[in-house]
């Protein structure tokens, strides 16, 4: 049987931890990626030895989200349970360079514009509204109201400049326009609260929600009456979702059940895999951006990295066997 490189190269940090994010970029080397929780942000480097702790910055409050900016490698933009945001520059051993305090209840959710010409920044919050941010002012631009519940999930179009999606604990699923600062579709997704949404990066009608009710529904926002499909498989809440960026039709979510699973929702059997190596709840996933590497001593094609992490107190960066593609 083959082995993943999950099982021939472990790579895994102990601290408490609620996101992983990695980097768009290529630093020192290896792939800089990001954990943060219980007000402490880890910029991580990564070779084959193993994890190496960059550097670490402290906040007064829990960190719950953060997003890297699409232009300078060293900036990254967090959030917190104080209502602030925070922008950072990880060259620098100082604090933040600026804080932006506005909301007023726990922000859960910051997404940076992956339109370059944009520069904005979108936070979503328990107090029900999604502000609009550009990181080079001091306030921000305007606020978006609608959401009738807490908003657990921000994330901006990666096809159509000025638009963005959220989902709620009111069961909904919205997509917004900056131009207009309101809502032009309401897509009542789940009957639960949905956790987490994220775009298809190949086709800018699709988007999947994932929610407390143990599903993954994807939708067409041509026509929103029903589900284009359904995933079924987890035991406790969706935490988080993501599309493959190399894979049209694959996607992995993480779980309260403790696992990560694969799907390609174009196939009968959607469920690819499922990864089970972490001891309580899972709630922080991502695929990396960069271009699949080829595994030396191995004819076995290009790996796909992600990361995962837990309450455990581990971060796990690995290659899944089904995200393989052919050399």
């Amino acid at each position: 049987m083959l082995l993943s490189r999950r099982q021939a190269f472990p790579r895994e940090c102990r601290h408490e931890i609620d996101h992983v994010l990695f980097s768009l970029f290529l630093v020192s080397g290896g792939i800089q990626t990001f954990a943060g929780s219980c007000g402490t942000l880890l910029i991580l480097d990564q070779n084959e030895s193993g994890l190496r702790l960059f550097r670490s910055f402290d906040w007064n409050d829990g960190l719950f989200d953060v997003t890297w900016s699409e232009n300078n490698e060293h900036i990254l933009v967090t959030c917190s349970g104080d209502g602030s945001l925070q922008l950072w520059d990880t060259a620098r051993a100082a604090g933040p360079l600026q804080v932006y305090k506005e909301h007023t209840q726990e922000v859960y959710s910051v997404d940076w514009s992956q339109t370059r010409c944009e520069q904005l920044v979108v936070s979503g919050s328990w107090d029900q509204t999604i502000k609009l941010w550009d990181p080079t002012v001091g306030k921000s631009l305007c606020t978006f109201r609608g959401h009738e519940s807490v908003i657990y999930s921000t994330i901006w179009s990666p096809h159509i400049p000025g638009c963005f999606a959220s989902a709620s604990g009111d069961q909904t699923l919205r997509i917004w326009d900056v131009k207009t600062t309101g809502v032009r579709t309401v897509v009542p997704a789940h009957q639960a609260e949905i956790l987490s949404c994220d775009w298809c990066k190949y086709n800018e009608n699709l988007l999947v929600t994932g929610a407390v009710d143990c599903s993954l529904r994807g939708w067409d926002l041509r026509n929103v009456r029903q589900p284009v499909f359904e995933l079924l498989g987890h035991t406790y809440a969706i935490r988080r979702v993501k599309f493959s960026p190399f894979h049209a039709s694959v996607l992995a979510s993480c779980s309260y059940d403790f696992t990560v699973r694969f799907w390609n929702f174009s196939k009968p059997d959607p469920l690819l895999e499922t990864v089970e190596h972490h001891t309580e709840f899972t709630c922080g996933l991502d695929l990396s951006l960069q271009s699949p590497t080829q595994v030396p001593n191995f004819l076995i094609g290009f790996f796909i990295q992600v990361a995962d992490c837990a309450w455990d107190e581990t971060i796990k960066i690995y290659d899944p066997i089904c995200l393989t593609m052919p050399a």
